[in-house]
Formats: structure tokens, sequence, C-alpha cells
């Protein structure tokens, strides 16, 4: 297989503060499944674009195979067309048949390509970019982040298809994916970067076990370097002590003490250990450096949910809810209820009205204008949310994010240096706050509605896909949040581990 070899390369963004890559150097193989991990921000995209060519920088980026990209850009003009009659011009060379046996792979109908794209569902059209994607034989993929917005079946399917499949970069923050479908890592580290064999799990572990050593290597050279310049302090106070009995001396009358020369000698020999004592510091100082370099230490996040007096938040009784001039329902015969302290997931596929459902308790709560249920209406059955209950909402959509983050604050009624410590604590560099919210990555702009929702104290806690395009780090850590705090939660999330681990109850949602 080709190799990939990535020579001193270095990077920023124009204006940026920080380079995004200084003089990083590793080697791939075309043929690896390769999972791509790292935070929010640090330059997973931003890499592959390199990999295109789109950005210059500096260095050496030596490559025998071409490249491609998923998610394809559509142009506006494309949207009313059937992709059958474009994929050409996504994919020079693609073949229409090719496309059809790839999407038999993802399960899905080869009718795809024959609808109007614009009518294609999340799900379908990450299917057939998929399919043409793969069409090719000899390129090396860029994938980014394909499973946001699937349901856990899609999602399913497309880890069976890519675990049958090789020569990719995956970027993806779904740990149930990457251990699905990966034989190596590349990981962004905080200072350095890594290419390792196994799956995340076995890097995660990995990854455990050196932060682990690091962290006791750490405490045995600070210990040393504490005991050492405790002797060298103390070394040093007796040489001077010694040198200072010299004052005052007088040979014929102090016949019995030790001559001038003698003292001399005897405080250069302690000066001599005392500047001993100062190389061994330096040198454990020196061993000290870096160890803790790559560590990814979470801040522990706090949240001051509410007591409501009642033990039912919510509930639905034989509900259908639909739009406006809509044929049928969006959601029908479902009935429901949250109870104190419970954290409900919504299951089921995409499009079974998983939304549709948290549009509506947004609106009979009194916040119909955030969850942008326009023309939402109840058509049979009852929906009632507490009178007086306090709802915080993260809304899956972040394109509504505009502005600075003074501006924000401002708007949302928060406190700007206590927001701005929590996305510290989320791993939001500093130079952020200066940017335009337009220009974050999809996941910085994640955190800040998380964040602002942390902030709000609440009764009731609604997050519409909170987790897409977050990084694992900030999963793992709103994970502990949640089973810390225990607030009472409707979550719609296709994240299974994360589902696993703070869901006390699933509800399905009928097709």
């Amino acid at each position: 297989m080709a190799q990939i070899h990535v020579v001193d390369l270095s990077f920023s963004y124009e204006g940026s503060f920080e380079p995004v890559f200084e003089h990083v150097s590793f080697s791939l193989d075309s043929g690896w499944k390769l999972g791509f991990i790292g935070r929010n921000g640090k330059g997973k995209t931003t890499f592959l674009q390199l990999l295109l060519g789109k950005y210059a920088y500096t260095g050496a980026i030596s490559v025998s195979v071409p490249f491609d990209y998923f998610p394809y850009q559509v142009k506006e003009g494309q949207m009313g067309r059937c992709a059958s009659d474009f994929m050409g011009e996504l994919k020079a060379g693609c073949e229409e048949w090719k496309v059809i046996c790839e999407l038999a792979k993802l399960e899905a109908s080869a009718e795809l390509l024959y609808r109007p794209f614009e009518t294609l569902s999340h799900g379908e059209r990450t299917k057939v970019f998929l399919a043409i994607l793969f069409s090719g034989g000899h390129d090396f993929l860029l994938i980014d982040e394909p499973t946001n917005h699937l349901d856990q079946e899609s999602r399913e399917v497309v880890k069976q298809y890519l675990k049958g499949k090789k020569g990719f970069i995956l970027v993806s923050h779904d740990r149930e994916l990457l251990d699905g479908c990966i034989d190596h890592v590349l990981v962004l580290n905080r200072k350095s970067i890594e290419v390792q064999g196994g799956n995340f799990s076995s890097w995660w572990e990995n990854k455990r076990r050196k932060d682990q050593f690091a962290k006791t290597e750490n405490e045995k050279h600070l210990r040393e370097i504490a005991t050492l310049k405790k002797a060298a302090d103390q070394s040093s106070r007796w040489a001077q002590k010694n040198e200072n009995s010299k004052i005052g001396f007088d040979p014929l009358k102090e016949p019995d003490r030790p001559f001038r020369a003698y003292i001399g000698g005897k405080t250069k020999k302690m000066q001599k250990r005392v500047k001993s004592y100062e190389k061994r510091i330096e040198r454990e100082v020196r061993a000290k450096e870096g160890l803790l370099a790559d560590i990814e230490e979470t801040a522990f996040l706090k949240l001051s949910p509410l007591h409501y007096h009642k033990e039912r938040l919510a509930y639905g009784e034989d509900l259908a809810l639909g739009y406006a001039g809509a044929n049928g329902a969006a959601l029908k015969d479902f009935s429901f209820e949250v109870k104190r302290g419970e954290r409900v997931f919504l299951h089921g596929k995409n499009g079974c009205g998983k939304s549709t459902l948290i549009k509506a308790l947004l609106a009979a709560g009194g916040r119909g204008g955030e969850g942008n249920g326009a023309g939402l209406q109840i058509l049979a059955g009852e929906l009632h949310v507490g009178f007086g209950l306090t709802i915080s909402y993260v809304n899956q959509d972040t394109d509504f994010l505009q502005g600075d983050i003074r501006g924000f604050c401002a708007k949302q009624g928060l406190d700007e240096s206590l927001f701005c410590a929590l996305l510290r604590q989320l791993d939001l560099g500093r130079a952020q706050f200066s940017k335009r919210m337009e220009e974050f990555s999809e996941g910085q702009k994640k955190k800040v509605l998380i964040a602002a929702s942390l902030m709000t104290p609440a009764h009731l806690y609604i997050w519409d896909e909170p987790l897409n395009y977050i990084d694992v780090f900030s999963r793992m850590q709103i994970e502990e949040l949640i089973l810390c705090h225990q607030p009472t939660m409707i979550l719609v999330d296709h994240d299974a581990r994360f589902r696993q681990k703070v869901a006390t109850r699933v509800v399905e949602l009928p097709g």
C-alpha cells in the first residue's frame, strides 16, 4: 500500500494567535482504516483540507494516491435535481451501477438516486454520499462526521458498511462507531500527534495507563526536587555559617581553634556540594518537563437544577401532533410522562417525531419560539406541562448563532465572565472569545449552547441531539456532570454509550 508522509508540517489561519500545527511529522498507510481523534477546534477538519490542498502550509505532505472527501458540497442549483444527474459533478468518473451496488450494501434503495435531492432525509443523503464516495476504487477517502443526525439503526448500518472497507480517515466522536470499524488511530494530543494501531477502546486504555504513569513519574520528580532543594538549602546555610566563623578569629588567643585555611577549605567543599545539588535539580526539572503535556484534564462541571413541587413534570395521553397544511400526523397515538429525577431518552428512527414532540413541549411550556415549531398543532389527545415549570433547552440547530460571545450573553441574560469561565472548562480556547461565533467549529458552537443551558437553573432540561460534533473528552465530561447532579431531562441523542450511561428510561416512539 502507498504511504502518506507528513514532514515538518506547520499551518495557522491568518490573524490567528496560535498555530493549528507546528513542525509535526508522521506517516500513514493508505490501506488503513484510520480513526481521527481530537478535541473540538484542534484541527481535524483543517488537516483533511490540507490533504486536499485547500490551504497553503509549510513543510511537506508526500502522497501517491488521490483523495476524496465526505460530505460533498451540493450547490443550491443541484438541490432540486436527482443525484443521478449530478453525481458525476461530485466525483469525476463516477459510474451509476457502482453507486447502486454500494447503496445495496448500505441497505438503501437505488430509488434514492432518482428523487429530487432536497426531498431526501439526512440519513438518505448520507447513504447517497457514501455510495458515491466508495464507488471509486483507488482513492484514499477522508470522511468527516458521517453519522451526525442519523438514528441508531442508520448508524449501525454505516458502521457495518465501513467495517468492510479500507483506505480511509474517519473523523468521528462516536465511540461505538470508532470501535466497530477502524484498525488504527491518528490522535491530535494537546502538544503532539501520535499514530497507533487498534480501535478507540484500545487507544483509550493505553492513554489512561500512559497518563497514569506520567502523573506518577511527575509526582516522583516533584518529591525528588523538593528533597534536593531542602538538602541544597541546608548545605548552603552550613557553608555560610562555617564561613562566618572566620570573622574575629585570632590564632594567638584561640590556639585550639581550626586555622582559617582549614575553615575555608571546608566551606569550599560545602559550596561544591550545593552546586552538585543544583545540577541534580536541573536534571530532575528537565526530566519532568513535558510529562503532563498531553494529559487531558477535564474540569468538573456544575449544574443547579431546580426542585419541582410535583412528582410529574409533563405528560401526554393519546397524543397526535402535526403541522398546518401537512398531510397526516408527524406523531400519533403516543402517550408518555416525565417524573422528577428521570432522564428520559426519546428513541426512534429519523422522522418518527422526536423533535416534533420536543417542539410541542417547549410550546406548552411557553417557549414555542425557541423550538421553531411554527404551524405545529395538537391534532388529538392531551399534552400537559407543569404550571410554573422552568425549561432549559439545547437546540440541535446551531445556525442561528451569530455575533460575539458578549452579544450572546447580553441577549440570553448570562453573566459574561462566568459564561466564559464555563466555556474554558469545556476546553474552548480564550482566542475564541474575540471571534464571531460564525467562525466557530460546529463542536464549539454546540458547547456554547450547552454552556448556556448549564448556566440556566431549571426544573426540566430538554436537550435535542446535544452531542453532535462534541469531542469524546467533553462527552465523558458531560456524562459525569449528569450522573453527579441527576437533573430531570428529556434527551434525543444517538450516541449509544452516552444513552447507556445516563438514561434512566428510554421511550420508543412509533415509526
